[in-house]
Protein backbone atom coordinates (compact mmCIF):
# COMPACT_ATOMS: atom_id res chain seq x y z
CA UNK A 1 0.00 0.00 0.00
CA UNK A 2 3.04 2.28 0.39
CA UNK A 3 2.85 3.60 -3.17
CA UNK A 4 -0.92 3.87 -3.26
CA UNK A 5 -3.01 6.95 -2.50
CA UNK A 6 -5.41 6.49 0.40
CA UNK A 7 -8.88 7.80 -0.52
CA UNK A 8 -12.17 7.81 1.33
CA UNK A 9 -15.06 6.87 -0.97
CA UNK A 10 -18.78 7.14 -0.25
CA UNK A 11 -20.45 5.11 -3.00
CA UNK A 12 -23.83 3.39 -2.63
CA UNK A 13 -24.24 -0.33 -3.06
CA UNK A 14 -25.36 -1.15 -6.61
CA UNK A 15 -25.06 -4.50 -8.41
CA UNK A 16 -22.74 -2.82 -10.92
CA UNK A 17 -20.50 -1.27 -8.22
CA UNK A 18 -20.38 -4.09 -5.68
CA UNK A 19 -17.18 -5.64 -7.03
CA UNK A 20 -15.39 -2.33 -6.59
CA UNK A 21 -16.66 -1.98 -3.05
CA UNK A 22 -15.63 -5.49 -2.03
CA UNK A 23 -12.17 -5.12 -3.59
CA UNK A 24 -12.67 -7.74 -6.33
CA UNK A 25 -11.98 -5.03 -8.90
CA UNK A 26 -9.15 -2.79 -7.68
CA UNK A 27 -8.92 0.93 -8.32
CA UNK A 28 -5.38 1.07 -9.69
CA UNK A 29 -3.02 3.06 -7.47
CA UNK A 30 -5.69 3.66 -4.81
CA UNK A 31 -5.93 2.33 -1.27
CA UNK A 32 -9.71 2.62 -1.08
CA UNK A 33 -11.56 3.10 2.19
CA UNK A 34 -15.26 2.68 1.49
CA UNK A 35 -17.70 4.45 3.80
CA UNK A 36 -21.32 3.32 3.72
CA UNK A 37 -23.99 5.94 4.32
CA UNK A 38 -27.63 4.85 4.26
CA UNK A 39 -29.45 6.39 2.59
CA UNK A 40 -26.77 7.75 0.25
CA UNK A 41 -28.58 11.10 0.40
CA UNK A 42 -26.91 11.58 3.77
CA UNK A 43 -23.53 11.41 2.03
CA UNK A 44 -24.65 14.08 -0.47
CA UNK A 45 -25.15 16.51 2.38
CA UNK A 46 -21.90 15.63 4.13
CA UNK A 47 -19.94 16.06 0.89
CA UNK A 48 -21.35 19.39 -0.27
CA UNK A 49 -21.30 20.93 3.20
CA UNK A 50 -18.22 19.44 4.86
CA UNK A 51 -16.14 17.93 1.98
CA UNK A 52 -15.99 14.77 4.06
CA UNK A 53 -14.99 12.33 1.29
CA UNK A 54 -12.36 12.23 -1.43
CA UNK A 55 -14.73 10.53 -3.86
CA UNK A 56 -18.51 10.59 -3.50
CA UNK A 57 -21.64 9.54 -5.35
CA UNK A 58 -23.81 12.67 -5.56
CA UNK A 59 -27.16 13.54 -7.07
CA UNK A 60 -26.26 15.37 -10.32
CA UNK A 61 -28.41 18.42 -9.63
CA UNK A 62 -26.89 18.76 -6.17
CA UNK A 63 -23.48 18.49 -7.81
CA UNK A 64 -24.17 21.10 -10.50
CA UNK A 65 -25.53 23.53 -7.90
CA UNK A 66 -22.50 22.99 -5.65
CA UNK A 67 -20.12 23.46 -8.58
CA UNK A 68 -21.99 26.63 -9.52
CA UNK A 69 -21.07 27.94 -6.08
CA UNK A 70 -17.42 26.91 -6.69
CA UNK A 71 -17.34 23.65 -4.74
CA UNK A 72 -13.79 22.19 -4.81
CA UNK A 73 -14.72 18.89 -6.45
CA UNK A 74 -15.46 17.90 -10.03
CA UNK A 75 -17.53 15.24 -11.77
CA UNK A 76 -16.46 12.17 -13.67
CA UNK A 77 -18.83 10.99 -16.43
CA UNK A 78 -19.79 7.92 -14.39
CA UNK A 79 -23.54 7.80 -13.74
CA UNK A 80 -24.50 4.78 -11.69
CA UNK A 81 -28.27 5.32 -11.73
CA UNK A 82 -30.45 6.13 -14.75
CA UNK A 83 -34.17 6.56 -15.36
CA UNK A 84 -36.57 8.69 -17.35
CA UNK A 85 -38.80 11.27 -15.70
CA UNK A 86 -41.95 11.70 -17.73
CA UNK A 87 -43.58 9.58 -15.03
CA UNK A 88 -43.52 10.41 -11.36
CA UNK A 89 -45.76 13.47 -11.00
CA UNK A 90 -48.80 12.18 -9.12
CA UNK A 91 -52.06 14.13 -9.09
CA UNK A 92 -55.22 14.05 -7.01
CA UNK A 93 -58.16 12.89 -9.14
CA UNK A 94 -60.19 15.91 -7.98
CA UNK A 95 -57.44 18.43 -8.87
CA UNK A 96 -58.53 19.14 -12.44
CA UNK A 97 -54.94 18.63 -13.59
CA UNK A 98 -54.92 16.88 -16.96
CA UNK A 99 -51.68 18.18 -18.52
CA UNK A 100 -48.38 19.53 -17.09
CA UNK A 101 -49.49 23.08 -18.01
CA UNK A 102 -52.40 22.63 -15.58
CA UNK A 103 -49.93 22.57 -12.69
CA UNK A 104 -49.69 26.36 -13.00
CA UNK A 105 -51.58 27.99 -10.15
CA UNK A 106 -51.50 24.79 -8.10
CA UNK A 107 -49.55 23.64 -5.03
CA UNK A 108 -47.16 20.79 -5.81
CA UNK A 109 -45.13 18.84 -3.27
CA UNK A 110 -41.48 17.88 -3.70
CA UNK A 111 -39.08 16.95 -0.90
CA UNK A 112 -36.70 19.81 -1.72
CA UNK A 113 -36.68 22.12 -4.72
CA UNK A 114 -33.24 20.91 -5.82
CA UNK A 115 -34.09 17.19 -5.69
CA UNK A 116 -32.81 15.76 -8.98
CA UNK A 117 -36.05 13.90 -9.70
CA UNK A 118 -37.97 17.16 -9.38
CA UNK A 119 -35.48 19.03 -11.55
CA UNK A 120 -35.75 16.42 -14.31
CA UNK A 121 -39.57 16.35 -14.16
CA UNK A 122 -39.66 20.15 -14.45
CA UNK A 123 -37.21 19.95 -17.38
CA UNK A 124 -39.52 17.61 -19.26
CA UNK A 125 -42.62 19.64 -18.43
CA UNK A 126 -40.94 22.93 -19.38
CA UNK A 127 -39.32 21.78 -22.62
CA UNK A 128 -41.99 19.38 -23.83
CA UNK A 129 -45.26 20.76 -22.46
CA UNK A 130 -44.65 24.50 -21.98
CA UNK A 131 -44.90 24.58 -18.19
CA UNK A 132 -43.85 27.85 -16.55
CA UNK A 133 -42.48 26.59 -13.20
CA UNK A 134 -42.58 30.10 -11.73
CA UNK A 135 -46.39 29.89 -11.84
CA UNK A 136 -46.43 26.76 -9.65
CA UNK A 137 -46.21 26.93 -5.86
CA UNK A 138 -43.60 24.29 -4.96
CA UNK A 139 -44.10 23.05 -1.41
CA UNK A 140 -41.06 21.44 0.25
CA UNK A 141 -40.61 19.70 3.60
CA UNK A 142 -36.84 19.19 3.72
CA UNK A 143 -33.64 21.23 3.51
CA UNK A 144 -31.68 21.84 0.34
CA UNK A 145 -28.30 20.08 0.40
CA UNK A 146 -26.40 23.14 -0.83
CA UNK A 147 -26.87 25.85 1.80
CA UNK A 148 -25.87 28.69 -0.57
CA UNK A 149 -28.86 27.98 -2.83
CA UNK A 150 -31.29 30.90 -2.99
CA UNK A 151 -34.77 29.54 -3.57
CA UNK A 152 -37.22 31.22 -5.95
CA UNK A 153 -40.08 33.09 -4.23
CA UNK A 154 -42.62 30.49 -5.36
CA UNK A 155 -41.01 27.79 -3.18
CA UNK A 156 -42.57 27.54 0.28
CA UNK A 157 -41.81 25.33 3.28
CA UNK A 158 -44.43 22.96 4.66
CA UNK A 159 -45.11 22.69 8.37
CA UNK A 160 -46.11 19.04 8.14
CA UNK A 161 -45.37 16.04 5.89
CA UNK A 162 -46.17 16.38 2.20
CA UNK A 163 -47.88 12.98 2.24
CA UNK A 164 -50.40 14.26 4.79
CA UNK A 165 -50.94 17.50 2.86
CA UNK A 166 -51.63 15.53 -0.33
CA UNK A 167 -54.05 13.23 1.47
CA UNK A 168 -55.94 16.21 2.91
CA UNK A 169 -56.14 18.07 -0.41
CA UNK A 170 -53.77 20.90 0.54
CA UNK A 171 -51.58 19.79 -2.36
CA UNK A 172 -53.05 19.09 -5.77
CA UNK A 173 -50.02 17.14 -7.01
CA UNK A 174 -46.71 15.81 -5.78
CA UNK A 175 -43.55 14.09 -6.92
CA UNK A 176 -43.78 10.41 -6.02
CA UNK A 177 -41.65 8.12 -3.85
CA UNK A 178 -38.76 9.40 -1.71
CA UNK A 179 -38.50 12.60 -3.75
CA UNK A 180 -41.86 13.79 -2.49
CA UNK A 181 -45.11 12.43 -1.20
CA UNK A 182 -44.05 8.78 -0.84
CA UNK A 183 -42.16 9.33 2.43
CA UNK A 184 -42.29 11.12 5.74
CA UNK A 185 -39.21 12.45 7.52
CA UNK A 186 -35.79 13.71 6.49
CA UNK A 187 -32.90 11.69 5.02
CA UNK A 188 -30.61 12.42 7.94
CA UNK A 189 -33.18 11.45 10.56
CA UNK A 190 -34.40 8.42 8.66
CA UNK A 191 -37.68 8.43 6.77
CA UNK A 192 -40.72 6.24 6.61
CA UNK A 193 -42.03 5.17 3.21
CA UNK A 194 -45.77 5.64 2.81
CA UNK A 195 -48.29 4.70 0.15
CA UNK A 196 -48.98 7.33 -2.50
CA UNK A 197 -51.79 5.78 -4.50
CA UNK A 198 -52.56 8.58 -6.96
CA UNK A 199 -52.71 8.55 -10.77
CA UNK A 200 -49.68 9.61 -12.77
CA UNK A 201 -50.04 12.83 -14.76
CA UNK A 202 -48.50 11.16 -17.85
CA UNK A 203 -50.28 7.79 -18.06
CA UNK A 204 -48.44 6.51 -21.16
CA UNK A 205 -45.03 7.57 -19.88
CA UNK A 206 -42.97 4.65 -21.25
CA UNK A 207 -44.15 5.23 -24.81
CA UNK A 208 -43.52 8.99 -24.54
CA UNK A 209 -40.09 8.45 -22.98
CA UNK A 210 -38.98 6.20 -25.84
CA UNK A 211 -40.00 8.79 -28.42
CA UNK A 212 -38.35 11.57 -26.40
CA UNK A 213 -35.06 9.68 -26.20
CA UNK A 214 -35.04 8.92 -29.93
CA UNK A 215 -35.60 12.59 -30.68
CA UNK A 216 -33.30 14.24 -28.12
CA UNK A 217 -30.73 11.71 -26.92
CA UNK A 218 -31.43 12.90 -23.37
CA UNK A 219 -31.33 10.02 -20.86
CA UNK A 220 -31.64 11.43 -17.33
CA UNK A 221 -28.84 10.52 -14.95
CA UNK A 222 -28.53 10.24 -11.20
CA UNK A 223 -25.66 8.87 -9.09
CA UNK A 224 -22.80 11.07 -10.35
CA UNK A 225 -19.26 10.32 -9.15
CA UNK A 226 -17.26 13.37 -8.02
CA UNK A 227 -13.64 13.74 -6.88
CA UNK A 228 -11.99 16.47 -4.85
CA UNK A 229 -10.02 18.94 -6.97
CA UNK A 230 -7.00 18.60 -4.68
CA UNK A 231 -6.85 14.84 -5.29
CA UNK A 232 -6.76 15.28 -9.07
CA UNK A 233 -4.30 18.17 -8.82
CA UNK A 234 -1.82 15.87 -7.07
CA UNK A 235 -2.78 12.61 -8.78
CA UNK A 236 -4.55 13.24 -12.10
CA UNK A 237 -4.44 9.52 -12.94
CA UNK A 238 -7.00 8.87 -10.17
CA UNK A 239 -9.76 9.96 -12.59
CA UNK A 240 -8.68 7.28 -15.06
CA UNK A 241 -8.29 4.60 -12.37
CA UNK A 242 -11.79 5.28 -11.05
CA UNK A 243 -13.28 5.34 -14.52
CA UNK A 244 -11.63 2.08 -15.56
CA UNK A 245 -12.73 0.29 -12.38
CA UNK A 246 -16.33 1.47 -12.66
CA UNK A 247 -16.42 0.58 -16.36
CA UNK A 248 -15.07 -2.93 -15.71
CA UNK A 249 -17.55 -3.56 -12.90
CA UNK A 250 -20.44 -2.38 -15.05
CA UNK A 251 -19.35 -4.45 -18.07
CA UNK A 252 -19.17 -7.59 -15.94
CA UNK A 253 -22.62 -6.88 -14.54
CA UNK A 254 -24.01 -6.27 -18.04
CA UNK A 255 -22.86 -9.76 -19.03
CA UNK A 256 -24.91 -11.11 -16.13
CA UNK A 257 -27.84 -8.91 -17.09
CA UNK A 258 -27.79 -10.13 -20.69
CA UNK A 259 -27.36 -13.79 -19.73
CA UNK A 260 -30.27 -13.65 -17.32
CA UNK A 261 -28.06 -14.34 -14.32
CA UNK A 262 -28.73 -10.89 -12.83
CA UNK A 263 -32.13 -10.85 -11.14
CA UNK A 264 -34.19 -8.56 -8.98
CA UNK A 265 -35.91 -5.23 -9.30
CA UNK A 266 -32.84 -3.36 -10.56
CA UNK A 267 -32.14 -5.96 -13.25
CA UNK A 268 -35.75 -5.83 -14.44
CA UNK A 269 -35.60 -2.02 -14.56
CA UNK A 270 -32.47 -1.92 -16.72
CA UNK A 271 -33.68 -4.66 -19.07
CA UNK A 272 -36.73 -2.50 -19.76
CA UNK A 273 -34.51 0.52 -20.31
CA UNK A 274 -32.39 -1.46 -22.79
CA UNK A 275 -35.44 -1.58 -25.05
CA UNK A 276 -35.31 2.22 -25.24
CA UNK A 277 -31.62 3.14 -25.03
CA UNK A 278 -29.90 0.04 -26.42
CA UNK A 279 -27.53 -2.60 -25.03
CA UNK A 280 -25.85 -0.37 -22.44
CA UNK A 281 -28.44 1.14 -20.07
CA UNK A 282 -25.69 2.73 -17.94
CA UNK A 283 -23.47 4.57 -20.45
CA UNK A 284 -20.33 6.20 -19.04
CA UNK A 285 -18.18 8.78 -20.82
CA UNK A 286 -18.43 12.37 -22.00
CA UNK A 287 -19.67 12.20 -25.59
CA UNK A 288 -22.42 9.64 -25.14
CA UNK A 289 -23.74 11.70 -22.22
CA UNK A 290 -23.23 15.16 -23.70
CA UNK A 291 -26.94 15.81 -24.58
CA UNK A 292 -27.99 14.73 -21.08
CA UNK A 293 -25.35 16.75 -19.22
CA UNK A 294 -26.12 19.85 -21.30
CA UNK A 295 -29.87 19.44 -20.76
CA UNK A 296 -29.53 19.24 -16.98
CA UNK A 297 -27.08 22.14 -16.77
CA UNK A 298 -29.36 24.32 -18.91
CA UNK A 299 -32.54 23.49 -17.03
CA UNK A 300 -30.85 23.96 -13.63
CA UNK A 301 -30.07 27.53 -14.62
CA UNK A 302 -33.56 28.13 -16.07
CA UNK A 303 -35.12 26.80 -12.88
CA UNK A 304 -33.13 29.20 -10.73
CA UNK A 305 -31.00 26.50 -9.16
CA UNK A 306 -27.58 27.72 -10.29
CA UNK A 307 -26.14 31.25 -10.06
CA UNK A 308 -24.34 31.03 -13.42
CA UNK A 309 -24.01 28.92 -16.56
CA UNK A 310 -21.35 26.22 -16.50
CA UNK A 311 -19.54 24.66 -19.45
CA UNK A 312 -19.13 20.94 -19.81
CA UNK A 313 -15.38 21.33 -19.14
CA UNK A 314 -16.15 23.16 -15.89
CA UNK A 315 -18.40 20.31 -14.81
CA UNK A 316 -16.60 17.14 -15.92
CA UNK A 317 -13.15 15.71 -16.37
CA UNK A 318 -12.75 13.36 -19.35
CA UNK A 319 -10.93 10.36 -17.82
CA UNK A 320 -10.39 8.76 -21.20
CA UNK A 321 -7.97 11.59 -22.07
CA UNK A 322 -5.86 11.03 -18.94
CA UNK A 323 -2.88 8.68 -18.78
CA UNK A 324 -3.43 5.64 -16.56
CA UNK A 325 -1.62 4.89 -13.32
CA UNK A 326 1.88 3.55 -13.99
CA UNK A 327 2.89 2.50 -10.49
Amino acid sequence: MANKVHLKLAIAEHPHTSRIRDGSIPIEGVDAEFITVKPQIGAFRRMVRDLEFDVCELAPTTYIIARGYDAPFIGLPIFVVRRFHHAGMLVRPDSGIKTPKDLEGKKVGVRAYSVTTGAWIRQVFMDEYGLDPSKVTWVVDDEEHVTQLKLPPNVIHATRPLADMMADGELQAGVGANAGIGRKGSPTGGWQEVAADYPDLIPNAEEVEAEYYRRTGVYPMHGTIVVKDEVLAQHPWVARSLYDAFAQAKDEWLEQLNSGEATGKGADKYRKLQKIVGPDPLPYGIEVNRPTIEALEATAFKQGLTPKRLTLDELFVDPEKIAPYLG
